[in-house]
């Protein structure tokens, strides 16, 4: 039944189709069902859902014009400060609705779900425009949600930005996404909001190979921001790694969305796939897994309890859904095989006693072992970041996972230079909302202005604002 205290119901396409296609997953609300939706909303005056937004979206409003069915106003706001809201409405991890008043009274306002209904139902084809050119070029090194929400930033504020990116095509982490949760044309609708922006893309060069941050700088660019992110995959360091048949999940993910052939690792029936991982990405691999291996078994292997396992619930209730197995407290210890993977040695682990701060590790159990037979083995043990080929100079902290500056304004060591990222798509954004910010800054002191705050993009002369009540950002780290 649905009230004032239940969401209408999302709903999934029938659980026997999914595995067979990559069709997207949720269906999308009618225009009735996201007006009542909407209505739900309580319009708090303390925005909670904002302050837990990454990007400060202003989600209490857009969700009170889709409750009056004003859906072109509900898109034109979401895009005002959200500029990969197409990406965003099927794919964030909708912090806001943790955060939402109704979870304590019944089920959260359906956030996420209003914001794919709003630029579905309303006027969402619109052009970014500019304040008037600043004269200044900023180089944005990566294509990923921190480099492209960095550039957008700052380009909107008059800035002419390069971006530079390693592959030949945009998206970072956001083409790892798989297509039952992402639909291709998505990324692309967004950055053709950007087509009237001074922003030009450089594809298949990489920093520290084909360039340095500190050349660009030499070049005549103004500052450079280093959104490189974490994409080196983290090494399970056990014998037979090596083997044919052991894969990394985002490289297999990316290959899967780019058009590349997964190295043929699905071409055969009855496959018995591992999943070594417990995260969002583990369930990705396992799910997209699951679609290839029509006859075969998946199973993902994770060193904790299900409790402790980092993907989302919706994530993991999803992939048991869909028949995936799961083995819990177990960790890897050998790769058998000879040509290519034959199997895999796992041993049970257990927490062990509380330390003097009271934290608890993971420790083998000693003659637990056992051998899982398997043909491919796909890695999602995380992701660390590729900082080699950047000079010493730059003083990096990798302890998040990506290079980052550690000084104000996430600028690293070389002046003019600044580096930062984030855990997911959303937080990347985020992130290079701040860094195109202090970027600003920097640029604006050297040249004795006050900084320029964020401009409508869609040149309406005013600035952007806080929504009102909004008090600071809760972020979920």
């Amino acid at each position: 039944m649905v009230g004032r205290y239940i969401r209408v119901p999302i709903e999934e396409i029938p659980l026997e189709d999914r595995t067979t296609s990559f069709r997207l997953i949720t269906e999308p609300y009618s225009r009735g069902e996201a007006v009542i939706e909407g209505q739900r909303c309580l319009q708090c005056d303390m925005p909670f859902c904002v302050q837990a937004c990454p990007i400060t979206q202003d989600c209490r409003g857009y969700a009170g014009l889709v409750g009056q069915g004003k859906f072109d106003e509900a898109a034109k706001l979401i895009l005002s400060d959200n500029p990969f809201a197409s990406v965003l409405c099927k794919t964030c991890y909708h912090y806001c609705e943790e955060e939402c008043v109704m979870g304590s009274r019944g089920t959260p306002i359906a956030i996420r779900h209003l914001k794919r209904a709003a630029l579905e139902f309303g006027a969402s084809d619109l052009t970014y425009v500019s304040l008037p050119p600043k004269h200044e070029r900023v180089a944005v090194v990566g294509a990923g949600p921190a480099g492209l929400m960095a550039a957008w930033e700052l380009a909107i504020r008059g800035y002419s930005v390069t971006v530079y990116e390693m592959e030949h095509f945009p998206g970072g982490q956001i083409q790892t996404i798989p297509r039952y949760h992402l639909e291709e044309p998505d990324l692309s609708s967004d950055l053709a909001r950007f087509r009237h922006l001074d922003i030009t893309f450089i594809y298949g060069k990489k920093a520290g190979v084909d360039f340095t941050p500190e050349g660009l700088i030499k070049e005549g660019f103004n500052a450079v921001y280093l959104a490189v992110g974490a994409n080196r995959p983290r090494l399970l360091n056990v014998p037979g790694e090596q083997l044919p048949g052991v894969i990394y999940a985002l490289h297999f993910l990316l290959d899967m969305n780019t058009g590349e052939s997964p190295t043929g690792l699905f071409g055969r029936t009855n496959r018995k796939i591992v999943v070594i991982g417990g995260g969002d990405v583990a369930m990705d691999a396992a799910r997209t897994s699951r679609r290839l291996a029509q006859d075969g078994q998946v199973t993902v292997i994770y060193r904790r309890g299900r409790d402790e396992m980092p993907a989302s619930a919706e994530e993991a209730d999803g992939s048991e859904a869909e028949g995936i197995h799961f083995l819990y407290n177990r960790a890897p210890l050998q790769i058998l095989g000879t040509d290519r993977v034959e199997g895999l040695v796992v041993q049970s682990t257990a927490f062990s006693e509380p330390d003097a701060k009271g934290k608890r590790t993971v420790v083998p159990v000693p003659g637990t072992e056992v051998t899982i037979e398997c043909d491919t083995i796909i890695v999602a043990a995380g992701e660390v970041a590729d900082a080699k080929s950047f000079s010493e100079e730059f003083e990096f902290s990798t302890a998040k996972g990506w290079p980052e500056g550690k000084k104000e304004g996430w600028m690293t060591g070389v002046e003019g230079v600044f580096a930062s990222g984030g855990k997911s798509v959303v937080y990347a954004m985020g992130a290079g909302s701040k860094a195109a910010e202090a970027i600003d800054a920097y640029l604006a002191q050297k040249k004795g202005r006050p900084p320029t705050p964020r401009p409508d993009p869609f040149g309406s002369g005013k600035n952007y604002e806080h929504p009102h009540g909004y008090g600071g950002p809760v972020w979920h780290l």
